[in-house]
């Protein structure tokens, strides 16, 4: 029989698959002599064996009542014992943090017998009866599953009756009366008593925990965070310690470093005559943890030390949670610490001065997200703004956005194309959805450390916490800020997470001073730009994917190239066909003789050379791969309905030219025109098209070269499928090219699942393939791209059929093996055949890592995307001495 209980003295925080990231790290603070109460973990396998259906596994509750007994003897108490009883914490706990996501369970022990005992055993009646009113409140929010408003009106109702404004200030009598209403709630919402049985209340609250990792938040949170949904939740038994005995207790959190900027220094919130989950919370407003060394300078202290110990241990910034009982602290949680992009890049630069770690290692700490981030505008000239509030800087940037103040109404209005603010006296776990909608949160009440901060600075949105100057009015959808400032539900807010001001209207963006560096005008004595750099450096040094950039106009390709770009990918030219240079596609399309096509060609040929030779000449020295005409013909024709009306309505008067459009619109009109005549198929049907493309590339790398540059134009036939199709052109290419005494590489786009399945036949006419995986993964799934994405992805996403849109991140079973088949493929029938990939998939981090896997050798993505796909493929790669030669 498997072993489903470890007490803290066995595990260590390598075992957080089994343990949970919780247990685990109790376990390893437990054996470095940190203070932490005695306690047992419940593993994720007992999760996973719960939520298969089987319920409860065999032996479970022997296990845990044999470690509830050592920890009852060790402690000289009793579970719920009336005399002196001990209490316990259910808490949840999975391998990655997913911070109030699942459910936790304070007080559990506690009865209408042993609440006596344990007025008696601390000599303060009011602290029991609030430890009492706490678990009724906990247990019927998260295991008998009433709303959470019906306490919280009981107990503003109870305020309301004892003439106060703070829970504190309610008596022990208040309390009692409270204990009684809540009760009586459970009694009206479920029809039964409230659960008496110590051991009746742990076990439920154990099986509450388990069934919290499938609840509805903590699914959207697994899939915005990209974790697997098998992997299921330990639950943690600890014994209570309590922050809630009186002013020389409390409750906090704390960072070894600023989680926001990444700084060093002390940070974190601290609450006297509370319990832990009134810090997350935000329902009461914290006080900055450096108070804690005016109000107890002995555990302020001893925190300080341990923050120290932990640090040094993990290798990287550590998020505390901790309580003081009565003087005595005490260590209830730590894990590394979720940050801001902004202190990612700052925090493993100054590990690597410190000696802590390497800059190998240094790389692994921050992500292409991160850096996207980084990239993102700025407020500019809110200097000269008057706020209308400020709250703490929870999660940095700058947000713009329409104040809504529910969840639903921030979804609501950005499936609408709009962009909101979710606006909350605190966030609770159930806001996740709106959180992620919104462009940024901003909430009256909690510190850096609350639910909202937390969550936001995890997903990469701007937060401001904590306002207190505002009074927001949920119900009136509005809030309230100093001078009679009101702010209705609609009209347009900024907030800037940097520095925790609110403002009133629009504020304008700027540049973010990531991308002035990249763009070679940032300012090198900026910390953060110094960090940046520093990874940059590392991983272009460590990276064996190259990075080319999509680029269709010589500006795009310049600044492609000064953000790194190796070359360019994907070229499209049939962009070079839009705006005023229509018509003549037009006339090339109403074309009836091979005088009047030919004439046409001729008119787009010089245009065409144009255009490429000021790409080649942006790229000079690097290859710039062409991609002749892909889409059908028709996209560049008038709208068939639009048309048919004009034509109508002019009657007789239409003229000729329109009535000869709506002919040849009709004649191209397709039902499903991406898979009709496109690509490589229009190079074969229309005479003289890819011939003159063609040659406006051979002589603009002609003129190039008379010009003293080096261009390197590589020629890619699109939406090849057959080998046959390739050869054809491939050969009317190399006659042209010979003409002009240029030469060219000739590869093909992989982008039809039966190129990938044929890719060794197709390799033996290519140089080189190009995965253009937006339409490989439209054919391979069968999915419209600009239909089902709106249809029914949203549905496909919560049933969990993908966990993250196929147009997002590559689809590694389906079209990942499609191209790990053409380069296996291809790369047998011509050994030195160079791959790529030109899709958007190019600048996505996840499908970075995976084209490094399978051994691709460039990326190639949006002039945006160059930094973040470089900064993966050197964190995809082994450190150099392990790296192969390749």
């Amino acid at each position: 029989m498997p072993k489903y209980v470890y007490g803290f003295t066995e595990g260590n925080k390598d075992l957080k698959e089994l343990l949970g990231g919780k247990g685990a790290n109790l376990a390893e603070m437990t054996n470095l002599g940190l203070p932490v109460p005695p306690g047992f973990t419940i593993t994720t396998e007992a999760c996973r064996r719960f939520l298969a259906g089987g319920g409860v596994p065999d032996g479970l509750w022997d296990e845990v009542d044999k470690h509830l007994h050592a920890m009852e003897d060790g402690m000289g108490k009793r579970l719920g014992a009336p005399g002196d009883p001990l209490l316990v914490s259910v808490r949840s706990g999975a391998k990655f943090s997913m911070p109030g996501m699942m459910e936790t369970v304070l007080n559990i022990g506690l009865n209408d017998e042993s609440v006596r005992g344990l007025a008696a055993q601390a000599g303060d009646e009011r602290f029991a009866w609030d430890s009492y009113r706490r678990l009724i409140q906990m247990f019927g929010r998260t295991v008998l599953g009433i709303e959470g408003d019906r306490f919280e009106d009981a107990i503003e109702r109870a305020k309301r009756h004892g003439g106060v404004t703070s829970d504190l200030e309610l008596t022990a009598e208040d309390l009692r009366r409270l204990v009684r209403t809540f009760k009586d709630i459970v009694k009206d919402e479920t029809g039964r008593e409230f659960p008496e049985g110590p051991r009746v209340q742990m076990r439920m609250a154990v099986e509450a925990v388990f069934d919290s990792w499938n609840a509805p938040r903590a699914i959207v949170y697994r899939r915005q965070e990209r974790i697997p949904a098998d992997l299921g939740t330990a639950v943690n038994i600890v014994a209570m310690v309590f922050g809630n005995l009186g002013m020389d207790s409390g409750t906090g959190v704390a960072f070894t470093r600023d989680p926001g900027t990444g700084n060093q220094g002390v940070y974190g919130d601290y609450l006297q005559n509370a319990q832990g989950e009134d810090v997350v919370a935000g329902i009461r407003n914290t006080i900055p943890l450096q108070e804690l060394e005016k109000i107890d300078a002995s555990s302020y202290r001893e925190l300080l030390g341990i923050m120290r110990t932990l640090e040094n241990h993990y290798r990287d910034l550590c998020d505390i949670e901790f309580t003081i009982e009565r003087g005595k602290l005490w260590m209830l949680q730590t894990r590394v610490g979720k940050r801001t992009a902004e202190a990612a890049f700052r925090i493993a630069t100054q590990l690597v001065d410190q000696g802590l770690i390497d800059m190998d290692e240094a790389l692994e700490r921050v992500s292409g997200d991160q850096l996207a981030q980084l990239m993102f505008p700025r407020f500019a000239g809110h200097g000269r703004l008057i706020p209308i509030a400020k709250g703490m800087n929870a999660s940095p940037g700058a947000a713009v956005g329409r104040a809504v103040f529910s969840s639903e109404r921030a979804e609501e209005l950005t499936a609408r194309g709009e962009e909101v603010i979710l606006v909350r006296r605190e966030t609770t776990p159930d806001d996740l959805a709106g959180m992620i909608a919104a462009r940024g949160v901003l909430t009256s009440r909690g510190g850096k450390t609350s639910h909202a901060a937390v969550v936001a600075r995890g997903m990469g949105k701007t937060c401001v916490c904590g306002a207190e100057q505002i009074e927001v009015d949920p119900a009136g959808r509005r809030f309230t800020a100093p001078g009679g400032v009101v702010v209705e539900e609609g009209e347009v807010i900024s907030i800037d997470g940097s520095t925790g001001e609110v403002y009133r209207g629009e504020v304008p963006v700027m540049a973010s001073p990531v991308v002035q560096y990249f763009e070679g005008a940032g300012d090198t004595s900026d910390d953060l730009i110094q960090a940046v750099h520093r990874v940059m450096v590392h991983a272009d040094e460590r990276r064996r994917l190259a990075v080319r950039a999509n680029a269709d106009t010589p500006e795009d390709a310049a600044r492609a190239r000064g953000f790194g770009a190796e070359g360019i990918g994907l070229c499209r030219t049939e962009h070079m066909f839009l705006g005023e240079r229509r018509r003549l596609v037009e006339d090339l399309i109403l074309a009836v003789s091979g005088e009047e096509r030919q004439a046409a060609l001729d008119a787009l040929e010089p245009l065409q050379r144009s255009d490429f030779a000021g790409i080649l000449a942006a790229m000079d020295g690097l290859p710039v791969t062409v991609r002749l005409i892909d889409p059908p013909l028709h996209e560049f024709l008038p709208d068939l309905t639009a048309l048919s009306v004009k034509v109508a309505l002019a009657g007789e008067q239409a003229t000729a030219r329109d009535r000869r459009l709506l002919a040849a619109v009709k004649r191209l009109h397709e039902e499903n025109p991406m898979l009709g005549l496109r690509g490589v198929r229009l190079g074969l049907v229309i005479p003289g098209l890819f011939a003159m493309q063609v040659r406006a590339i051979a002589e603009a790398v002609a003129e190039r070269r008379a010009a003293g540059g080096d261009p390197r134009a590589e020629i890619m036939i699109p939406l090849v499928g057959a080998v046959q199709e390739l050869e054809h052109v491939r050969d009317e290419a190399r006659g042209i090219l010979a003409s002009s005494g240029v030469e060219a590489e000739i590869g093909t786009m992989i982008e039809v699942p039966r190129a990938a399945l044929t890719a060794g036949q197709i390799a033996e006419a290519a140089h080189f393939f190009s995965f253009g995986t937006n339409d490989l993964t439209q054919m391979t799934w069968g999915f419209s791209r600009d239909d089902v994405e709106a249809a029914f992805f949203s549905r496909y996403l919560e049933l969990g059929v993908f966990g993250v849109s196929p147009f997002e991140s590559i689809d590694r079973g389906g079209v990942g093996r499609l191209m790990s088949i053409a380069v296996e493929e291809g790369r047998a029938a011509r050994p030195d055949l160079k791959i790529g990939i030109c899709g958007e998939h190019g600048g996505d981090p996840e499908s970075v890592r995976f084209c490094h896997d399978i051994g691709l050798d460039y990326v190639s993505c949006s002039p945006f995307r160059v930094p973040v796909a470089r900064l993966e493929a050197g964190r995809a790669a082994p450190p150099r001495e392990e790296s192969d030669s390749r």
